[in-house]
């Protein structure tokens, strides 16, 4: 046999059932990442502290 001929097996069509679309991930589910929660908290409480600085502190001068 060389490479001229044709093989003896003919390749036998296989079903492929195509893929199912990815699900799309909402604003929730960046949310609920770990990392970006505790930027947002860190961010939130130095935004909190300062308002509070500014409500009680800066004014006993």
């Amino acid at each position: 046999m060389t490479c001229a001929e044709p093989s003896p097996r003919s390749p036998v069509p296989v079903a492929v059932e195509p893929a199912a679309p990815p699900e799309s991930r909402g604003c929730l589910y960046a949310l609920s990442q770990p990392p970006l929660m505790l930027f947002l908290t860190v961010i939130g409480s130095l935004l909190l502290f300062g308002a509070v600085y500014d409500l009680f502190g800066l004014h006993r001068w």
